[in-house]
């Protein structure tokens, strides 16, 4: 059992479910067994977690008929191709509707399989256990669930809640120093976007937040995660399908998309080209007026500190393939590019109305070729 849980409801109607968060979730079956109403389960996992936990899951669902599908492990293979290799599986099973599909593993096995949970026979369940920071900050709560087309990321997917989701702190023990750094990201974009005091905190912990993952004490990681976790659960309970305020979680994301589908997916881990993009809408922002280079610096500080890029690097890109892949990004309506922008620290708002001239001169700035 865990010695220390939290628990945070998801608040939409009947589709509403918890959000566990927590030490040694893996070693008790009642966070998993609650939640699932037939007797057949599928775990999708990739190859690199298959060895790390899928027989801890396995072992917690022993009341249940289970079968496995494993991944290869990659943003590449975040396509439709892999998709349909799950839906083989599930009706070479004669998987029905009563069927729960298990994630286990980041965000690239959390979206593929809730977007599998959303089509397959129209809809069954499926519960996220997500096994990287960001997918527990981030892509796990929200039910936003897809694949990437060759020409964007994220093109082809469905809004499908989970039923649960288990954030269990151990499977970060496995994860790779730059995977950690790569899901601060998400966390510093929600203070970034309005809790200016979850920012300051940040600012003071960060060091004992990375070093929380070697200790037994875990609080304040635990604490930030709940926070993340927290600040989004509210904005999809007010916005479920993304048609206003849920927009603002987009903060770095459309720049960020674009440097992915540049550079290729890989090149960048996510929450490395999101952190180069909250860059760039901080710097958009100052030259619209509404930040200072103080501000600018206090957000590259906070991502520095947290061990990720403020800049495109050593890679060439040209501006104008860049602000072509933007406007390819799914956000774009009607021809405008939409951007996450600040008025003021904490305090950020969706535009399309920004000078176009500002935006090619950041581009200008962070590319080179």
């Amino acid at each position: 059992m865990s010695t220390k849980l939290k628990i945070l409801n998801v608040e939409l109607g009947d589709k509403s479910y918890p959000v566990y968060i927590g030490r040694d979730l893996l070693l008790d079956k009642t966070y998993f067994e609650k939640h699932i109403s037939g007797q057949q389960v599928m775990v999708v996992t990739n190859s690199t977690i298959e060895p790390l936990y899928l027989e801890k899951v396995k072992n917690l669902l022993g009341n249940f008929e289970v079968q496995v599908k494993i991944l290869p492990d990659g943003e590449q293979y975040k396509t439709l191709e892999t998709v349909n290799s799950i839906f083989d599986a599930l009706l070479e099973e004669k998987f029905d509707r009563s069927a729960t599909l298990i994630a286990l593993g980041g965000g690239v096995i959390g979206d593929i399989t809730g977007f599998v949970a959303a089509s397959y026979l129209r809809g069954v369940d499926f519960i996220q256990i997500p096994t990287t920071l960001l997918s527990q900050v981030d892509s796990s709560v929200g039910g936003k669930t897809g694949v990437n087309h060759t020409l964007g990321k994220n093109m082809i997917g469905a809004f499908h809640q989970p039923r649960a989701v288990i954030i269990d702190l151990e499977t970060l023990n496995t994860l790779p120093t730059g995977e950690f750094s790569a899901g601060m990201a998400e966390v510093i974009k929600y203070a970034l976007l309005g809790n200016i005091d979850f920012l300051s905190d940040l600012e003071k912990n960060i060091d004992s937040i990375k070093r929380g993952l070697h200790q037994e004490d875990k609080e304040l990681l635990i604490d930030a995660i709940y926070r993340s976790c927290a600040d989004k659960a509210e904005i999809v309970s007010e916005d479920e399908r993304e048609s206003g305020v849920r927009r603002l979680l987009n903060l770095g994301h459309t720049f960020g998309h674009g440097i992915e589908n540049v550079l290729g997916y890989g090149t960048y881990l996510h929450g490395e080209a999101v952190a180069i993009g909250m860059c760039m809408a901080a710097r958009l922002s100052q030259l619209e007026g509404n930040l200072s280079a103080e501000d600018v610096d206090r957000i590259k500080s906070i991502l520095s500190l947290a061990g990720l890029p403020c800049s495109i690097g050593k890679y060439n890109i040209v501006a104008t393939q860049l602000y072509k892949a933007m406007s390819l990004d799914k956000k774009v309506i009607d021809g405008n590019i939409r951007l996450v922008l600040f008025l003021s620290l904490g305090n950020a708002y969706i535009s399309q109305d920004y000078s176009e001239e500002n935006l090619k001169q950041v581009l200008s700035e962070f590319c080179h070729s």
